[in-house]
């Protein structure tokens, strides 16, 4: 198959500026970045299917070929890049990297890493809007381990240089991004062998911000889940809008995050967060003390 192959992997963290990080990268004329930028084609497509359908509905996991097509149009660029955050996490997705080195040896890995707190009070929020989720915030965080799972950059980091060196795999944080883009683009750049004087036109504010509300279903989430059904998608057309406003209020309710405290959240996340990251400090030989929600006093 004459088809590029991509060769260097953003590998997440979920919630931490992957669609940011990766649009300021596709803005570079030497970097191939595919859309949509979340393919998933190394992850299990039954897990797939049910953690996350929106990927699994665009099938790039059906054949290689299929996966490669999105490469299509990157010849002549010297990075070719894709963007699943679903390749770090583990265990629920277990052999990504393995899968990945199997289609490229030589692939390289970039890791942006957030306030593990921050990062997994968004992710709740995310689940509740996209996934269903609608236990309380503590209760999802104290039952899920998915919350604090993606938040172990340790142990994700660790699922990856068990098979290749450091020097392949790229770890930046959400916080220096958003604070100074430039340098840590250039940075970027720089690692991967492209020129580091090429800025993005556009050096906005990440996307993907925290919405002022959100759906959250209501009970146990059977119209909400039938609600976003592909069944129901296709028998819209014929419902009055008048059912359709009392269906998407007998389904949903709106909440806004930002009303909602989080301290008893932040209370039980920082013990377990903390000694993740300090096996995360001993790892890479850095402190990340941008990271004030995980640091704040109590």
């Amino acid at each position: 198959m004459d088809a590029p192959k991509p060769n260097v992997f953003v590998i997440g963290a979920m919630k931490s500026a992957t669609t940011y990080f990766s649009q300021l990268l596709a803005a570079h004329p030497s970097v191939f970045v595919s859309v949509p930028k979340e393919p998933c084609f190394f992850c299990d497509p039954k897990i797939l299917r049910k953690a996350y359908p929106e990927a699994w509905q665009r099938g790039y996991w059906r054949s290689l070929e299929r996966y490669l097509s999105l490469f299509t149009n990157a010849k002549g660029a010297q990075i070719i890049a894709e963007a699943s955050t679903t390749y770090s996490m583990a265990p629920l997705f277990e052999r990504v990297p393995e899968r990945i080195l199997d289609l490229n040896p030589d692939a390289r890995f970039i890791y942006i890493m957030r306030d593990p707190v921050e990062r997994s009070l968004s992710h709740y929020w995310h689940r509740v809007t996209y996934w269903g989720e609608t236990r309380s915030m503590l209760q999802a965080l104290r039952t899920n381990r998915v919350y604090t799972d993606v938040s172990n950059y340790a142990m994700q980091l660790r699922t990856y240089l068990q098979h290749v060196d450091r020097d392949r795999l790229y770890v930046l944080t959400y916080e220096g991004l958003v604070a100074d883009p430039v340098a840590q683009l250039t940075d970027v750049y720089r690692w991967l062998g492209v020129d580091p004087s090429v800025r993005p036109p556009r050096l906005e504010v990440p996307v993907n911000v925290m919405p002022e509300a959100v759906r959250m279903s209501r009970g146990l989430g059977l119209l909400s889940n039938f609600a976003t059904s592909a069944l129901y998608s296709r028998i819209l057309p014929c419902v009055p809008q008048l059912l359709r406003n009392l269906g998407s209020q007998m389904a949903f309710r709106k909440i806004a995050p930002r009303a909602i405290s989080t301290s008893q959240a932040e209370a039980f996340l920082r013990p377990i967060q903390g000694r993740q990251t300090e096996e995360l400090i001993a790892l890479l030989g850095r402190r990340f003390d941008e990271w004030t929600t995980l640091y704040r006093a109590i």
